[in-house]
């Protein structure tokens, strides 16, 4: 089961047999070894991932022209994804489990895996000739899947056996495959249906991935409509006369969008990667009704005949000037010269960026009366034709076409969804007025009565069915629980940012909506709520959100104000409700599990160490990171590593090393770069937290893991008074090594006293031998550091850079 659900068998969690039926549901198919043929950028991130989840990899390629070492190709190329940045692997252990070799050699070797990926060069005549070989090695009913972003599966398939296109079908996998969710999963005319079910489950459950099951039409779904997308915005700015600039500005955060945009993300991505899947889908779709869209426009073809290709080369539609001082530089699309960027400012933007729901935003945008208005209610009603003449061509289902853009091009609204945002009759009639030809589906939808392209009915998500002209559910994997849509009734409690709901079984789910998800006064009092109520007649307690980040961490904000009013009582009794929260969570008469995602840094991560258990995604960022803003972590994140020391030292281990390492995690604010390595950084703890790699099923699975610890006969457990701390023994090496740093320019006057005070806390004070503590004698130590080191004029300093720019300052 661990491996169904993408939890590797480094974290397993106790009695995993006594799972409910929706975990224990499994496959005659077992993948436990994967054959990657091509090991270019793709094939070896692909490998990577596969690894990450714990499966072994055979990464093979062709034998190099010079050289004595055969498998060289496969080598350098798996050696320069694993020094990339971010990192393709959890951690770097994990690459133990790939091996290389070559095509020649190796090929036999394919006989043994379980699942064959042929991810070569997008050339139809080249992979036709490593499948007619992969025939000759490969043992019949193994699954053998092509990675390709357009060709044609059937062609791919031409002259295999039965047996091969019964178990064939493309998987196209979106670069870099452990950051972009999507995977696009394409039959061809022969594929077992048993097959595509089979790896749409193990998509979601193993590899964390959105699933879409697509047609084999040119360019599938994603880039059919996410090239058309960008392809419409470089004609758009022709037209409109916009810069560089404002596109980005104008499709990027504020609408929902990856920050790189349009413009920037063309440079990513590249040019000419751009370029040919635009001129494919023109030259394969001839009856597309957009088709001379797709047509590069000028000023795009002249960048890449002067190889302005973007990052690859250095320059695209932005440039680092570094004679400027490594000057960002924009380029003017009129003379194609760099120049100056200019920051846009538009009345419509700055109205919307008052309202935080993205949804009510959307309807801000499109109704602006300013040139901002005017684009997006051009671009909106392209997108909005264009999707709605690609049901049923590239898919039956809209809400595909949703999945796939989220997914794949990182949309936070799919284009039905943004239409709904706006207003689907409100939309039709303008883009109607504007002779703008819609597909017929949907003026009937309207028709009809219907509003929406989605709703909710009994805690289901429903899509608009173009071909029954009636709502369906979303299909949704065995178990899953998606906040989103559960009912009303769920909610058993609610203020203004915190919610609590019943998701059954006697398990509450606590959430919260605050911008970036920071911990307040109103967030701390739903943690309370949701105690009080799992306490009175229920099992557990889930901690957990479906935000973009799991928490930036404490109001920073609120400490700033209270501190330069010198407000310490209040402060004082902030910090304290919040250090008695996180106690609550760890002894309180119920499991509590927290799950976590994405960023989950300050006090975000010390409510994971309060928790019972973390069942961690296995994109989950955490760190202490409070020795950024001038402070120590003061919500028992200082306590908690001073306790787990304790816990961790053993007969004849070297004390001073072991907390010199917990000391350097917080002082230098180190945050994991994935779940896996929150385990080496202390965050999580070895044999009771978990990580899973399935986004979609984290919450289904921490419930479960809640509700297991409830039926073990869970005892509430008591407040710890046997904590050995080293006092003086202790803070002398932190003096002298804070002492050094600073001497040596390292570190500021600053840095030092907030290591001084970390020190004093982790150290227990200036007690005269190491000694047993209590944790609210570590508490009490923690708060006190925390109010001083706030009354510290270089600490107000920092707190209001990062209020004000985001930036940490160093001073």
């Amino acid at each position: 089961m661990q491996l169904l659900l993408g939890i590797t068998p480094r974290n397993r969690c106790v009695a995993a047999s006594s799972r409910s039926n929706a975990f224990t549901r499994m496959t005659n198919r077992n993948i436990k070894k994967v054959a990657i043929l091509g090991s270019g950028v793709m094939g070896s991130r692909i490998a990577c991932h596969f690894a990450n989840v714990g499966c072994e990899v055979l990464l093979l390629d062709i034998v190099p022209k010079e050289g004595k070492d055969r498998n060289a190709v496969a080598n350098e190329h798996l050696a320069f994804a694993l020094k990339s940045n971010p990192s393709p692997i959890y951690d770097k252990k994990f690459a133990s489990r790939i091996s290389t070799g070559n095509f020649d050699d190796d090929l036999p070797k394919i006989k043994d895996c379980d699942w064959i990926i042929e991810v070569v060069i997008e050339r139809l005549d080249i992979k036709q000739q490593v499948l007619a070989n992969v025939e000759k090695h490969r043992t019949p009913g193994t699954l053998i899947t092509t990675n390709t972003s357009g060709i044609p599966i059937h062609a791919i398939a031409e002259g295999r056996s039965d047996d091969f296109k019964k178990h064939f079908c493309g998987t196209h996998f979106f670069n870099p495959p452990r950051y972009l969710q999507l995977l696009e999963i394409i039959p061809g005319p022969g594929t077992d249906p048993t097959v595509l079910s089979f790896l749409e489950d193990y998509g979601q459950r193993v590899l964390g991935k959105v699933t879409v099951l697509c047609k084999d039409t040119p360019a599938f779904i994603a880039n059919r409509i996410g090239v058309f997308g960008i392809m419409g915005l470089f004609h758009l700015v022709e037209e409109m006369g916009l810069t560089v600039e404002e596109v980005d500005r104008l499709t990027g955060p504020v609408l929902g969008r990856p920050k790189s945009a349009t413009f920037r993300t063309a440079d990513v991505v590249g040019l000419d990667t751009l370029v040919k899947v635009a001129q494919g889908v023109k030259d394969n779709c001839p009856k597309d009704e957009q088709n001379a869209l797709f047509t590069i426009p000028g000023y795009l073809q002249q960048m890449v005949d002067k190889n302005m290709l973007g990052s690859k080369t250095g320059k695209g539609f932005f440039f680092k000037d570094r004679a400027a001082k490594g000057e960002i530089m924009a380029l003017d699309l009129k003379t194609l010269e760099y120049r100056p960027q200019v920051k846009p400012k538009f009345a419509t933007m700055d109205a919307a960026k008052k309202e935080d729901d993205l949804v009510k935003r959307m309807p801000i945008l499109y109704t602006g009366t300013d040139k901002a208005g005017d684009f997006y209610r051009k671009s909106f009603h392209g997108l909005f034709a264009y999707v709605s003449h690609r049901i049923p061509e590239i898919t039956d289902d809209l809400y595909k076409i949703d999945d796939a853009l989220r997914a794949g091009f990182g949309w936070e609204l799919g284009p039905f969804e943004l239409w709904d945002a706006v207003g689907v009759k409100t939309a039709l009639d303008a883009m109607i007025a504007a002779g703008i030809t819609v597909s017929p589906w949907v003026a009937e939808m309207v028709k009809a009565g219907h509003s929406s392209f989605y709703k909710t009915e009994g805690g289901k998500r429903l899509f608009y069915d173009a071909a029954s002209k009636s709502y369906k559910p979303i299909p949704r994997a065995e178990g899953l629980i998606v906040l989103a849509d559960l009912p009303e009734s769920s909610i058993v409690w609610k203020n203004a940012n915190a919610t609590v709901r019943d998701i059954g079984d006697g398990i509450l789910c606590v959430s919260w909506t605050s911008k970036m998800n920071t911990i307040g006064a109103e967030v701390i009092q739903g943690l309370n709520k949701a105690i009080d109520l799992a306490e009175q007649g229920y099992k557990g307690l889930v901690v957990y959100n479906d935000g973009a980040l799991f928490s930036a961490g404490a109001n920073v904000g609120m400490i700033f104000m209270m501190a330069v009013e010198q407000e310490y009582d209040d402060l004082d009794m902030a910090i304290r409700t919040f250090q008695n929260t996180m106690m609550r969570m760890r002894h309180s008469a119920i499991p509590v599990v927290a799950a976590p995602h994405q960023l989950t840094l300050g006090g975000g991560t010390e409510l994971c160490l309060h928790a019972d258990k973390v069942v961690a995604h296995a994109e989950t960022y955490m760190g202490l990171v409070e020795f950024g803003v001038g402070v120590i972590p003061g919500g028992g994140g200082s306590k908690e590593f001073a306790l787990r020391l304790s816990d961790e030292l053993k007969e004849g281990d070297i004390r001073i090393n072991a907390m010199r390492d917990r000391f350097l995690t917080i002082g230098q604010a180190k945050v994991a770069t994935s779940g896996h390595e929150a385990f080496a950084l202390g965050y999580l703890r070895e044999g009771i937290d978990e990580v899973i790699v399935s986004r979609q099923h984290q919450l289904a699975y921490a419930k479960a893991c809640a509700l297991e610890l409830w039926n073990k006969g869970y005892t509430k457990p008591p407040m710890r008074r046997d904590i050995k701390v080293l006092g003086k023994e202790g803070l002398g090496i932190v003096y002298v090594g804070a002492n050094s740093m600073q001497s040596g320019n390292y570190i500021s006057e600053h840095d030092a006293l907030i290591s001084e005070k970390l020190g004093y806390v982790l150290c227990g004070g200036d007690l005269s031998e190491a000694t047993e503590v209590s944790e609210q004698y570590l508490l009490d130590l923690e708060r006190k550091a925390f109010l001083e080191l706030c009354m510290q004029k270089k600490t107000l300093e920092r707190l209001q850079s990062i209020i004000t720019s985001g930036k940490v300052l160093r001073n």
